[in-house]
């Protein structure tokens, strides 16, 4: 029984995953046989993949039916978890079944139990930006994954200059990948450099001109990142793990804390980086860092509502920087 829930909002990281156990599970000579994707939003659509999944392939390979979309972790009628309680205990092993959501499943309900119980259960969501240690270790994987050969500081560097971005991750992997050819000692930050876009680090320079109060440099640094057509929500997440870093920071500096405590707290991969955060937070106060995140998140609500990008993010750059003259 090969049955698998993917959930979370990195959908291109979701969709390499998907390509990857499709790929697996189905002959390409007898996919259009053996291969259904199906929005399964509705209960109807549901039990139709269901009775899919109960039939045998054709040819060679598995049968593949993916249902995509589905509700079924955050509501199930008693009806549709009946259907579900009979059908994936029965599955046959010539079947693989994957069920995908955007959204976060209801631990309480018995539907998400029950797929927890038959099911292979892996989470998509992006990885928060100031998450430096996960981040170096996505970037680890994916390069052994793709056969890319980086030194350790080139991981971090490409770490911090991507963030979260999983799709960009891929495209400047292949590069460097293409880049590198025959070589055998692994690239290093300056090769790395050369090829990627650092949007994170330009993000980072917003940071410390609106910490600085320069209001004039931000708003220069969001004009450079806009005109690159840098969506806004990226921008925000960049600010928001800066200054929460920074919060953090100053607040358990406050507190008395030792540097290997901070580390630890913030899961900082390198802790030697709190010296350089210890720096930057140095003239800021807590209370001005305080009110740093309340106004990033009624940026990022302001631009989720659909309120004019460009505009909305100048006014708040101003805002923000403000505090700090």
């Amino acid at each position: 029984m090969q049955i698998y829930f993917f959930w979370g909002e990195d959908d291109f990281a979701m969709g390499q995953a998907v390509t990857s156990l499709r790929q697996s599970a189905v002959d390409p000579n007898w996919a259009s046989f053996n291969y259904d994707k199906i929005m399964a939003d509705r209960a109807e659509a549901v039990v139709e993949g269901l009775d899919r999944a109960l039939t045998p392939p054709f040819g060679t390979g598995s049968r593949f039916v993916w249902l995509a979309n589905t509700t079924v972790a955050q509501q199930c009628s008693p009806e549709l978890l009946a259907q579900l309680e009979r059908t994936l205990p029965v599955i046959p092993d010539s079947t693989v079944l994957l069920l995908t959501s955007v959204k976060k499943p209801d631990s309480r309900l018995k539907s998400t139990k029950l797929l927890a119980k038959s099911a292979q259960v892996r989470e998509f969501s992006p990885i928060p930006p100031w998450n430096d240690k996960e981040l170096a270790q996505r970037v680890r994987q994916v390069a052994g994954e793709m056969g890319v050969k980086l030194t350790a500081t080139a991981i971090e560097f490409l770490a911090e200059s991507i963030g979260s971005d999983t799709r960009q991750l891929y495209s400047e992997l292949e590069k460097l990948l293409l880049f590198a050819g025959n070589r055998t000692q692994p690239l290093t930050p300056e090769d790395v450099g050369k090829l990627v876009n650092s949007h994170a680090q330009n993000t980072f320079q917003l940071a410390d001109a609106i910490r600085q109060g320069h209001t004039e440099e931000a708003l220069d640094l969001l004009a450079g990142l806009t005109g690159r057509n840098e969506p806004g929500l990226r921008i925000v997440a960049g600010l928001t793990g800066k200054f929460r870093i920074w919060l953090w920071v100053k607040a358990m500096i406050e507190s008395g804390d030792r540097d290997d405590k901070i580390a630890q707290t913030l899961d900082l991969g390198n802790p030697k980086r709190v010296y350089y955060f210890r720096q930057e937070v140095k003239n800021a106060s807590l209370e001005k860092l305080q009110k740093t995140l309340p106004l990033l998140l009624e940026l990022e609500a302001s631009l989720k509502r659909g309120r004019e990008e460009k505009s909305t993010l100048q006014t708040k750059v101003i805002e923000l920087s403000s505090l700090f003259r």
